[in-house]
């Protein structure tokens, strides 16, 4: 393989393509917002006008439209921008990339100082959703197409929709073939001894839930013993795909992928049989005090279409009418996934906490600046 540059890789293989278009506040603090929240006063109804409709609605309130989206670089989801753009040209949407942790306690901020910026936020952090949705702060609403997602991807009352399925596990240089880790188990055969990359499981979430479960599966000692194989970690869950596609290193641990296609060129990406893995639904709701209410409609409407969910980067769908590719179950279907734990690992923060810090002794301290910049106080304003 030549050299394969970030940008390509990212471009291969961003996190939600265009493929995919689809990835602490307090009372008192959101009682000092200027825009109070609005709490569902009845039960609220599945959204019957068409995406033309929406979309005339969109243009005459002004087509803007702000989302705060969590990722780890800048570009990561312009595929998905450009695909909304095609589709609703004259709407001005701002896509604003960091990772969730940066971007829920922005928005607690920009809540509790009444200078909200996002129409729409779509995170990881999916225990914010609960925590916004107790405050009131966000818009119930249920987009068309609500009673077709699965259960685990809608609030009921319609406070959030997961609008993609990501999932995490880790990855090889398909050149190994034969020879490549079988399972994660097998990630701590010495001849990996230097060979391998992984995102830090100490600074994103989602890659620290996936370190648990090896860690439940296996046991400390089998830890101990990953952490003696002088990995290399980074900040970013694309880092372990661009190390394994530059041929930097054989393995990657820690990052997303797609059992359709490879995100980049020369990688394979492993859902191992009987072994664990962890998806979960990216979660997306509107903001009560949403600038541009109209257009986060739309948006929603579209993210969670037929149209758009049929063509998911990874195959897999939040919606149950949509047939994954040939080869694939649902991802609900799938017991190592583990799709309603991470839900629940996420709502115990102390638990996370321990978690973080556990490893952390094991594979040290986090060091880098965040892959999408600093983004300040007010991005998109």
């Amino acid at each position: 393989m030549g050299s394969v540059s970030r940008r390509q890789v990212l471009s291969a293989g961003a996190l939600v393509s265009a493929a995919a278009a689809l990835g602490t506040s307090t009372n008192a603090a959101a009682a000092t917002t200027g825009r109070p929240g609005i709490r569902a006063r009845g039960p609220v109804g599945e959204e019957t006008k068409s995406l033309e409709q929406l979309y005339a609605d969109a243009v005459r309130e002004g087509g803007q439209l702000v989302i705060y989206a969590g990722g780890d670089t800048a570009d990561q989801q312009d595929a998905t921008k450009q695909a909304f753009l095609s589709a609703f040209p004259k709407v001005d949407l701002k896509m604003i990339v960091d990772y969730s942790k940066f971007h829920d306690v922005r928005i607690d901020n920009q809540l509790a100082t009444g200078t909200l910026v996002p129409d729409v936020v779509q995170l990881q952090t999916l225990q914010d959703f609960l925590r916004w949705k107790e405050l009131g702060v966000l818009l119930p609403y249920k987009p068309a197409g609500f009673f077709a997602l699965h259960p685990c991807f809608r609030d009921a009352d319609g406070a959030w929709v997961a609008i993609a399925v990501l999932a995490f596990s880790y990855m090889y240089d398909a050149s190994l073939g034969g020879a490549a880790p079988a399972t994660p188990k097998d990630l701590v055969d010495p001849r990996w001894k230097g060979a391998i990359a992984s995102s830090y499981p100490n600074d994103d979430d989602a890659v620290l839930y996936l370190y648990r479960l090896y860690a439940e599966a296996y046991g400390w000692d089998w830890v101990g013993r990953l952490a003696a194989q002088n990995i290399e970690f980074g900040r970013g869950t694309p880092t372990p795909i661009i190390a394994v596609a530059s041929r930097q290193k054989a393995i990657g641990i820690g990052g997303a992928g797609s059992l359709t296609a490879p995100l980049a060129p020369g990688v394979q990406w492993v859902v191992p049989d009987r072994h664990p893995f962890m998806a979960w639904g990216q979660r997306a709701a509107i903001l009560a005090g949403a600038r541009h209410p109209a257009a986060a409609k739309l948006y929603l409407n579209w993210a969670i279409s037929r149209g758009v969910q049929q063509y998911s980067f990874n195959g897999w769908s939040v919606r149950t009418d949509v047939t994954p590719p040939s080869g694939l179950k649902q991802i609900w279907d799938y017991p190592n996934a583990h799709l309603d734990g991470f839900p629940r690992f996420m709502a115990d923060r102390a638990e996370v906490e321990r978690w973080r810090q556990t490893f952390t002794l094991y594979f040290g301290e986090v060091s880098g600046a965040p892959t999408p910049g600093w983004l300040g106080l007010y991005p998109g304003q």
